[in-house]
Formats: C-alpha cells, structure tokens, sequence
C-alpha cells in the first residue's frame, strides 16, 4: 500500500513549514525505520511544501494503515522538534489511488504556488535519487514517481501549463516589478549561491537587471565567478545591505536569519531611499520584524502566496484530466501486476502439461497436429489470462489468482499466493 503524509504551504502555517523544511530529504531513511510496516519512504522537501511517500507491507483487507503513519508522524515531530499534535493536525494524509493522483499533480506543477512551475518536476526526480542513494526505495515507489515524471510531461507537451517558464522565483520578481519600476537601473544583492541562486539570478535578468552583486554566507565564490557577479565580502555586507535598492535571499543556510532587524536597522539608519527585500528561503532567511523599518518591504513565500495569479480554469480542467487519467491507468497496472505470480505458474503449467504430452507421442504426431496443440494451448492461456487482468483492472484480481491457485497442482501454485485486493497504488 502507498501513502502519502502532506504539508503545504496553502494549508499549513510558514513557521511549521519551516521546522519541517529543517529536516529535508534526509529523513527518509528515519521515517523507514519508524514502523515495522514501512519498507521505504521519498520525501520531497522544497520552498513551499514538505511530503513523505510511504510504501507499507501488504496485509489483510481490514488492517489499517494508521498505526505506520502515526508512528511515522511522531518520528517527523522528533526530528523537527514539533510536538506530535501539531504535525499531526497540520500533515494531509493519503492513501489508496489518491497517492498516485497527488504526485502526479505536485510533479506537473498543478499544486504549486506558481501554478505550473519549472522546478518542481526535478525536484520530484531528485527526491527519488535521494531515496535510491540512502537504499530506502523500492519498486512501488519507483513506479510511482516515474509515472510521476511522465505524466509532469503529458501535461506539458498537451496544455498551456507552464508554458511560459512559471516559478516561484519567477512569480515573486513578477510580483516585486510594480514596486521597483527599472529594473535595469536598479541595485540588486542577491544573498545565496545554492540551489535555488541560478534560478533567482535568471529570473533577475529576465526582467532587466544588471547590476547585481551577491553574497556567500559560507565565502564561496565560485557562482559569482562562474556567472561574472561582483562578489560581496562579509566586511561590506553592510554597506551593500544599506545601498540595495533590492535583496534576494535565497540561501538554504538555517542557522540564524540571513538578514535580522537589528542589524540591518544598524545599516539602514542614515538611509532615506525605499528599500524591497525578496525573501525565497525556506526556513525565512529575513527576520519579519525587518517590515518595522521605515522604507522597507518585504515579500516573503506569505506574500507571495496571497497575490499568486489564478490560472485559467479551462487549461487547469484539461490538466487535471491527463493527471486523472495517469492515475486510473497507474492503478490498474498496479493491480494487473498483483496478478503476474498466478499468471506465471498458470502459464507454466499449461506448458508443461502440453511438453510432456507431446515427447509422450513424440514420433506419432505429424508436425501439423503439434502445431495445432501448441495453438490450441496458446489459445487456452489468453482467454483465461485476459479474464486474469480483467478481474484485476477491477479490483478482483485476487479472486481469480486464488482460482488458479485451487485449481493448479501444489508444486505449481506456490507463487499464486494472493497479495491484499485493496487499491495499492
């Protein structure tokens, strides 16, 4: 069975967000060992949302996937240093056919704050390579987030969904352009070299910028040589702090705040000018008592989240189909496969029977009477093994793989063994 435990930023407050956003993808291999019931878990942490994706051991129809989630659930306020009720009041719970129909929406940027936004789909990829390296996947799970990927595809190569290059990044420039006017004359310190710095500074030059210097927390400069910035040294934060007609942060650096109302009150205070700070971090990288300062704004995923535009509803209901769609179709596979032991050993079976037939008239039957029996037997096998996936696409696959396993001798039904007939996609 997969489920899925969610929060977001719509739904959840910034200041949890931010404690579950600390413990990254790295908890997965924590979450794995929460309950004996969970064989693996992906978890996609990004600037707006954090989500764990759990594959549990099949068992009976009646038994519930509850107890593994609370257990997961009280794990993930330890390491987030949350008490348990507030993670699990705050976390969205899923499981069932409603995991795969989630994913593939998040993956196609349909549950984005930024609807339809690039960087969401690497990130899915990149939390299933996580999940691989810490040895914490397993087949269900890769299935599941490469029908995720393809279906991020479908939605863009079939509707105008991301279209235009959508991201967060991109929505809050957007956003802070009425504010700033030209951006080409304007005085920009970009605070971060990780991640989510390339994204930043691409989307500055989108809209015109140019003068843009930029600032390593932890001294490295080699993004600001690379893309041919002026290199801000820890000594002469403070001037450019004060200067900047704009900052963005966008450094995943968690310590402390990137920039804290003391001391930039300290930088700012013989400055007059108006001043617009970008917060993009997650956890803030800007203290928010910074909006106390006269002359200052600040935009952070809170502001932004308000004043994201509402997309066309037609593009948005073609969208949703395809994920729709990519999820039934990814059940029923789920299900055919629930199938394939009984399908094997039918098939075994069958030729065995008919092998041992033949060598017994070895001699006897002319080349077209064996030909007939291998047609009649190949004949035989598809009608009973399209029934097979039929009854699976339905949900009553294990009624038929209990049937074949009745009916097979002992020595050939070993792995019919049938697996829980519930949804497990």
């Amino acid at each position: 069975m997969l489920v899925c435990l969610t929060a977001h930023q719509r739904t959840t407050p910034l200041e949890a967000l931010e404690r579950l956003s600390v413990v990254g993808e790295a908890a997965a291999t924590e979450l794995t060992g929460a309950h004996d019931t969970i064989r693996g878990a992906v978890v996609l942490s990004t600037c707006n949302r954090f989500e764990a994706y759990f594959d549990l051991a099949d068992g009976p129809d009646d038994v519930s996937p509850v107890p593994a989630m609370d257990a997961a659930v009280q794990r993930l306020a330890e390491l987030a240093d949350l008490p348990f009720r507030d993670v699990r009041e705050t976390v969205d719970f899923a499981h069932g056919n409603r995991v795969a129909r989630h994913l593939f929406a998040v993956a196609s940027g349909l549950d984005s704050v930024a609807v339809g936004e690039d960087e969401i789909a690497g990130q899915v990829r990149r939390a299933l390579d996580a999940a691989r390296r810490d040895g914490v996947s397993t087949a269900p799970l890769e299935h599941l987030f490469q029908r995720a990927t393809e279906t991020s595809r479908a939605v863009k190569n079939s509707t105008q969904v991301g279209e235009s290059g959508r991201s967060l990044v991109r929505l809050a420039i957007e956003l802070a352009g009425s504010r700033v006017g030209a951006w080409e004359r304007a005085r920009v310190l970009l605070i971060g070299t990780g991640r989510y710095a390339a994204a930043s500074l691409a989307a500055l030059r989108a809209v015109g910028a140019v003068d843009i210097r930029v600032h390593s927390r932890s001294g490295n400069d080699r993004f600001a040589r690379r893309e041919h910035l002026t290199t801000v040294e820890a000594a002469d934060l403070d001037a450019e702090l004060a200067d900047a007609d704009v900052i963005v942060t966008c450094t995943t650096t968690t310590d402390t705040y990137a920039v804290t109302t003391e001391d930039h009150a300290r930088a700012r205070r013989a400055c007059t000018s108006t001043q617009l700070i970008v917060d993009l971090g997650m956890p803030r990288n800007v203290d928010p008592g910074i909006r106390s300062l006269p002359g200052v704004e600040l935009l952070d995923l809170d502001t932004i989240r308000v004043h994201a535009p509402i997309d066309d509803l037609a593009t948005l209901g073609e969208a949703h189909l395809i994920v729709q769609t990519a999820a039934m179709r990814h059940a029923m596979a789920r299900r055919v496969h629930e199938v394939s032991p009984a399908v094997v050993d039918l098939r075994a079976h069958v030729q065995a029977v008919l092998d041992g037939e033949l060598e017994r008239v070895r001699g006897a039957a002319s080349a077209d009477v064996e030909a007939a029996l291998r047609h009649f037997a190949g004949v035989l096998l598809h009608g009973l093994i399209a029934q097979g996936h039929g009854l699976a696409a339905t949900g009553a696959g294990a009624a038929w793989a209990d049937a074949v396993r009745t009916v097979l001798p002992a020595d050939r039904a070993g792995a019919a063994e049938p697996t829980a007939s519930g949804d497990s996609s």
